[in-house]
């Protein structure tokens, strides 16, 4: 018998919309999963390492650890990564986790592969992101000898029981799986200052783009906090809210290759101030790096600018 009911016949071209519609967020949404899913290193990187603690500790003062994972208590063991520095940023605020052998609160249990997934891939060891204030996306451009051997001296430092602190961020920032979209927009392991270099401009390149990630503080980020490639090195707000980080590259900055390896190894400007805020620690770690060093960061700097 033919169904006659206008009302019947009206929902069946409804019912096929609403089935079509979901059948296409599903398969969206299961789009949107695999995209943001976690993606360690491939096996290939991680092939055939060593670890020689005496590099890593080159590694260390280059990258900077300390300056960002030494507890808050002045009178703890700075080389006891305890954590607990607040960072501010347009998403909430970021506190450095315990880095310290802890195999509780730090990383002591955490094996050399899980280290170089974490720092260079973002990628904890329990398959989770992390969140790019952690500059993986720097570490990402590093040889990953040199992050092994920064696992091995790390192994060798004290550990500390503190608790890591949890980050305290707006929603919908606090969805960590939505870092993974964020990485698949912006993680890249390409260089920004490309061409023919030197080769101290291209020592200096690995050192201020990969290890000390010179960028994440003196560039300025889009709304996403992506950095903005285009204005590489060209100074940027303080996340803080309280005035401007300085250029050190492109129009405006005049120093010359001598002031900047000198400001590097003394903590003097060419005018004869003396370093402060973060960059203090910053030159406190590079003064461990050899002259030539600083030299090849002070031509990549240069180069950058052209």
């Amino acid at each position: 018998m033919t169904n006659t009911n206008p009302v019947a016949r009206g929902r069946k071209p409804v019912l096929k919309l609403l089935g079509a519609t979901a059948a296409i967020g599903a398969v969206a949404g299961m789009t949107l999963w695999w995209v943001s899913a976690p993606t360690r290193l491939s096996d290939e990187r991680l092939l055939g390492l060593s670890g020689d603690a005496q590099a890593g500790e080159t590694v260390f003062r280059a990258a900077g650890c300390a300056s960002c994972h030494m507890g808050t208590d002045p009178d703890a063991d700075p080389m006891a990564l305890a954590g607990g520095q607040a960072f501010q940023s347009d998403f909430g605020i970021f506190y450095a986790p315990n880095i310290s052998t802890d195999p509780t609160h730090g990383i002591g249990s955490w094996s050399r592969d899980e280290f170089l997934n974490a720092v260079m891939a973002g990628v904890s060891p329990e398959g989770h992101h992390y969140y790019p204030a952690f500059p993986y996306t720097a570490y990402i451009k590093a040889d990953p000898q040199d992050m092994a051997d920064l696992y091995t001296f790390m192994t060798t430092l004290p550990a500390d029981a503190t608790p890591s602190r949890p980050h305290d961020l707006r929603f919908p920032f606090t969805i960590r799986r939505s870092v993974g979209l964020w990485k698949a927009l912006y993680l890249d392991d390409g260089w920004t200052v490309t061409g023919d270099l030197t080769e101290p401009e291209a020592r200096g390149r690995y050192l201020a783009e990969a290890l000390a990630h010179c960028a994440e503080c003196h560039t300025p980020r889009n709304s996403l906090g992506a950095l903005q490639s285009d204005q590489w090195l060209m100074g940027a707000p303080n996340p803080s809210g309280q005035g401007r980080i300085p250029a050190i590259a492109g129009p405006g900055f005049d120093w010359t290759h001598f002031d900047i390896s000198a400001y590097l190894e003394s903590g003097f400007t060419p005018s004869f101030d003396v370093v402060g805020g973060s960059m203090a620690a910053v030159v406190a770690n590079l003064q461990h790096l050899d002259k030539t060093e600083l030299d090849a960061i002070a031509a990549y700097i240069l180069r950058a600018g052209e």
